[in-house]
């Protein structure tokens, strides 16, 4: 008989992790204090996945508001800096924004609308459809914006973005300027120095951007890749992935990624006697449905994972089956024929029929995604997730 328990999800309890704490050895006996309470036996395969905050934390990858100003009057000297899709959020960019502002003389912000790059909604659709305005071509200023759409709060958090992020800037002593644009192109009509604070199109903006006649042109990514005087940053994402900490400092995003997940895995070996994969989870890109934010405000899901977590699922659908090649089929015959085709399905199924309808997505795209959700962005107090039976299949 096959068995009745397939994908488990355990989010597991550790103590407030702080800087310096031996996260690695934190992480393997919280996993096995709860395999010892729960009874349950290491599986094959098992996954072990942290939250990236825990990571950084016990890194102390801190950064301070002072640090952000220091490097962007390093990197933008003439002091007015055209700041390109920032998100609206006080956790990923409000301490940023502090910073950038602390750092220049002037800020030209530029705003993607409707909404920004995570779902973030600046001006209702319809009613941009009411005032004939097309967001692919009109460029906005604040007082056009004001005329046309008033104080818009955000659905979720009441907040008028552009009313907060101009206190922010003019609080640190800094001229604030706002316009509303969707060609990236745009701001060289108002400073030829720009800071690209979107995510995961920065790429594209940055080229387009010094394409035109930009002159100097970074993006988050590029700002605190070196030490600040707090001692934290990230050579890779720069600002990407922070959070704010306090009034007056952000945790980055954690460093040495791979490097921690290889340690983790090895002690699990020494300790618990088994192999476990590993990896380091952020926001888990899923989409919500109504509020229409997009969970995905860190650079990538997943930093650092071991290697047998890399790649696709190889998956068929099984509702394809049973409905076309085996439609004849009922019973016991039916799961024979289903678990014997799984068997001899080919090692790389895309493209075919029988994978139609599965998930393209990454594995460790996926498991951040399960991890995110386990573990909740409030006060589970779990920040380790652990998954068996993830890579079983019907016919296991």
């Amino acid at each position: 008989m096959s068995r009745a328990v397939g994908t488990v999800v355990r989010g597991v309890r550790a103590p407030i992790i702080r800087q310096g704490d031996d996260l690695a050895r934190i992480i393997v006996e919280s996993v096995m204090a709860a395999a010892k309470e729960s009874g349950t036996p290491f599986g094959r395969k098992d996954v072990i996945s942290v939250t990236e905050a825990v990571v950084a934390r016990s890194q102390g990858n801190y950064a301070s508001c002072d640090d952000i100003a220091e490097d962007i009057r390093k990197k933008f000297p003439l002091g007015h800096v055209g700041i390109v899709f920032p998100i609206m959020s006080r956790n990923r960019f409000a301490m940023c924004l502090k910073g950038i502002a602390r750092g220049s003389k002037k800020l030209t912000v530029m705003l993607s609308y409707p909404c920004d790059e995570v779902g973030n909604h600046l001006i209702d659709m319809e009613k941009l459809d009411e005032c004939c305005i097309n967001p692919w071509t009109d460029v906005l200023s604040e007082e056009s914006y004001r005329q046309h759409f008033g104080s818009t709060m955000h659905t979720f958090t009441g907040v008028d973005y552009v009313a907060y992020y101009r206190s922010i800037i003019e609080a640190e002593g800094a001229e604030a300027e706002f316009i509303f644009a969707n060609k990236a192109f745009e701001i060289l009509n108002y400073t030829k120095d720009v800071l690209c604070c979107d995510i995961h199109t920065r790429q594209r903006t940055k080229k387009l951007i010094k394409e035109k006649g930009g002159n100097v042109v970074l993006g988050l990514d590029d700002i605190l890749t070196t030490p600040g005087k707090m001692g934290g940053y990230n050579k890779d994402y720069g600002l990407l992935g922070s959070n704010k900490a306090t009034e007056e400092t952000v945790k980055l995003f954690p460093r040495d990624c791979g490097e921690f997940v290889l340690r983790v895995q090895k002690m699990f070996e020494e300790k618990a006697g088994c192999h476990m994969e590993v990896m380091i989870y952020g926001d888990g890109a899923f989409k919500d449905p109504v509020g229409k934010i997009w969970e995905l405000a860190d650079p990538v899901v997943s930093p650092g994972y071991t290697d047998g977590l890399v790649g696709l699922p190889n998956e068929v659908k099984l509702k394809y089956l049973a409905d076309n090649d085996f439609a004849d089929l009922e019973g016991e015959q039916l799961r024979e024929a289903i678990v014997k085709h799984i068997k001899e399905k080919d090692a790389d199924l895309k493209g075919s029929m029988d994978s139609q309808g599965t998930t393209p997505r990454r594995i460790t795209d996926l498991l951040g995604s399960l991890s995110d959700l386990t573990s909740g962005s409030g006060d589970k107090g779990t920040p380790i997730i652990w998954i068996q039976n993830y890579f079983d299949n019907y016919a296991d």
